[in-house]
């Protein structure tokens, strides 16, 4: 079985002391792509020259939600020049992120709208980031016409209902490896739910570990159990969910 990782942060400081030895190890277990998610403008600014060192491995620019203040109009053109550097493919994560009582939501909803903006300008997809928001996130992505532009929801974390909308705007949800725990029935009833040609497969690591290595450090390498558990609620076998989630994801960033 092959496997494309739709979202990791191999840049993150947890790989830093065995990073090599881990994606070798990664590659060996049958994942054979990696796009690796910027969050800010400094992770943006390193992107290009981080994913130059894997031959497996994409990377996209863009600013997470918790990470917007100080943004300016001159940071989005240079995540427009930052985008033409080979082997970026999407514009993200970019969204909204309501969980924090000191969040500014319309600060986050500005310059949410302006990488929207920006990756229409661009012709690239987008990974969005939506936590606690998801009304303001279908507004904001309304408003600005997201259904033209084209994507995936991160880690998708809303029932059935909000899945039924994002899907209605062609948008692919990620699934990673919260649909393995016992309290994930809200998503394993949208895997079941979700037609598997919308369905792409992410870690999010080095965060959100599926069981039994929940709470631990995560990688790719560990999919093979969000696979197992996504063939299980759709009674389909795990070949099919690996070959199907990898045209999507290939689908998905036009790769």
């Amino acid at each position: 079985m092959k496997i494309f990782d739709t979202h990791a942060h191999y840049d993150d400081e947890a790989f830093d002391d065995d990073r090599e030895e881990l994606l070798k190890s990664v590659r060996a277990s049958g994942v054979e792509a990696i796009v690796d998610i910027a969050c800010s403008m400094e992770t943006s600014r390193l992107m290009p020259a981080f994913i130059s060192r894997y031959d497996f491995m994409y990377g996209t620019v863009g600013v997470h939600p918790d990470d917007v203040c100080g943004l300016t109009v001159a940071d989005m053109d240079e995540l427009a020049r930052l985008s033409e550097e080979d082997k970026i493919i999407a514009i993200g994560e970019i969204g909204l992120d309501h969980s924090r009582d000191d969040v500014n939501k319309e600060l986050q909803k500005k310059w949410f709208a302006a990488q929207l903006d920006l990756a229409r300008e661009l012709d690239l997809p987008i990974s969005i980031h939506s936590r606690d928001a998801a009304k303001d996130t279908l507004d904001v992505m309304r408003a600005e016409h997201a259904e033209n532009i084209g994507g995936v929801m991160h880690c998708f974390g809303y029932g059935v209902e909000m899945a039924r909308q994002f899907l209605d705007m062609g948008y692919y949800l990620g699934i990673g490896g919260v649909v393995t725990f016992k309290n994930g029935r809200k998503l394993k009833e949208v895997v079941e739910y979700a037609p598997l040609d919308r369905i792409v497969l992410e870690t999010d690591c080095p965060y959100l570990s599926p069981v039994p290595f929940r709470g631990k450090r995560n990688h790719s390498g560990n999919l093979t159990y969000v696979v197992s558990e996504i063939a299980s609620l759709k009674g389909l076998s795990e070949e099919q969910v690996c070959e199907t989630a990898y045209k999507n994801a290939q689908a998905l960033y036009r790769i």
